[in-house]
């Protein structure tokens, strides 16, 4: 008999191929697939958080001591919450050894203040909104003094904003003015002709040799946001563009299911594919894209399932960043090159002209290499796309 992940390779590579996709059985098999990522987010969870500090550590690193936790984040530590509060407080506490969620989102939220990143401070509003947590209210205020409607910062971070205000309906710390002015600011991101969003604000200050370059995430998080917006306000320009963009995002994904990580905003077109992130493939994507469906009815599970397909059989190293040995599941897979040299030599030609590339980069820089790594957001983001999946993983503890 096959497995859920062989049947799902299966389905991707014949019905998919045949554009013949029968909505229902097809998810039935990313189900399968999705329960086995939540069993191993959770587990990885356990394994990323301090008890004795109340934290979760920057990432897991494999090195020559073994796979090690290094570093702490507040940014991770939030995303792992708004993930967390999708599911069960029994889950909770299995991940904190125990601990109250509660408390460690207080611990969050009174770690704020005005010098506090934009984007530590829309995540964790998003977190204790869905907590519904008593002191939500003190981290909008802390929003509201950032400014995200004003202040310079990258799209990604204002997309943040914007879902940590409108992802759910709950009456705790909403503020619908100040959401439809970050609403206003993402529209006015929005490329028209090219149906993308820019990394920057236009109204921002984006660096001369980069303005024209969206990575992968410049796509997911305004495309989410805006649907949560109009399921929250009914806006229909916001609709539209995170219909327009999903569907630019899923038309330009790889042939194998890669979501390709660099875009030029001013023609659509990839400037450069690597590297392909395991987060892309099994949650960013995904929670983007069940999103839009919830708020249109406008399904691209095909590409999900591609995208699950990389994930599992990666063709580049030939193997997969789930690693079933390590229980863990690896950031990327990247070109073996030093620094992000490729990137960075292709974002100065394509700035150039828009056609312009780096000759052979495959060939003399392959995309072969495995980052070793693996963060807590990641995680989180599992059990935050799959939240409706994750009573049928087996495995769980």
């Amino acid at each position: 008999m096959k497995t859920a992940t062989q049947q799902l390779t299966h389905l991707a590579s014949t019905e998919l191929a045949a554009g013949d996709l029968a909505v229902g059985k097809l998810d039935s098999y990313i189900s399968q697939q999705s329960s086995e990522l939540c069993a191993v987010a959770v587990r990885a969870l356990v394994r990323m958080y301090d008890p004795a500090t109340r934290t979760f550590c920057h990432c897991i690193r494999r090195g020559e001591q073994g796979d090690r936790t290094e570093g702490t984040s507040v940014r991770y530590a939030a995303t792992v919450l708004i993930g967390l509060a999708e599911h069960p407080d029994s889950l909770a506490r299995e991940v904190l050894h125990g601990q109250d969620s509660s408390d460690l989102c207080a611990s969050l939220i009174a770690g704020l203040c005005e010098q506090s990143e934009l984007g530590e401070v829309a995540l964790t509003l998003w977190a204790a909104r869905a907590m519904n947590h008593p002191d939500a209210p003190k981290a909008l205020e802390v929003l509201r003094r950032v400014k995200p409607q004003a202040c310079d910062a990258p799209t990604v971070e204002i997309a943040w904003s914007l879902s940590a205000l409108v992802a759910d309906e709950r009456e705790v710390a909403r503020d619908d003015d100040l959401a439809r002015l970050i609403t206003d600011r993402l529209l006015r991101s929005f490329n028209d002709e090219t149906s993308l969003f820019s990394h920057i604000p236009f109204d921002g200050n984006a660096s001369s040799m980069r303005s024209h370059v969206a990575c992968f995430a410049d796509l997911v998080y305004p495309i989410q946001a805006l649907s949560f917006y109009h399921q929250y306000d009914g806006d229909s320009d916001a609709l539209a563009a995170a219909t327009r963009c999903a569907q630019r995002m899923c038309d330009g994904q790889g042939a194998l299911g890669q979501w390709w990580w660099h875009h030029d905003v001013r023609n659509g077109q990839c400037i450069e594919a690597y590297p392909v992130y395991s987060v892309h493939q099994d949650s960013m994507a995904p929670m983007a894209l069940l999103a839009l469906r919830k708020a249109a009815g406008v399904c691209h599970a095909d590409a999900i399932a591609r995208g699950l397909r990389w994930l599992e059989n990666s063709p580049e190293i030939d193997g997969s960043l789930f690693d079933k040995d390590a229980d863990l599941i690896w950031r990327k897979v990247a070109r073996r090159e030093p620094g992000k040299l490729v990137r960075g030599l292709q974002a100065t030609a394509s700035k150039v002209h828009p056609s312009l590339r780096v000759p052979a980069a495959n060939t003399i820089f392959p995309p072969t290499y495995i980052d070793y790594e693996t963060r807590p957001y990641h995680m989180g983001w599992i059990l935050y796309a799959w939240s409706d999946r994750l009573a049928s993983a087996p495995n769980m503890s």
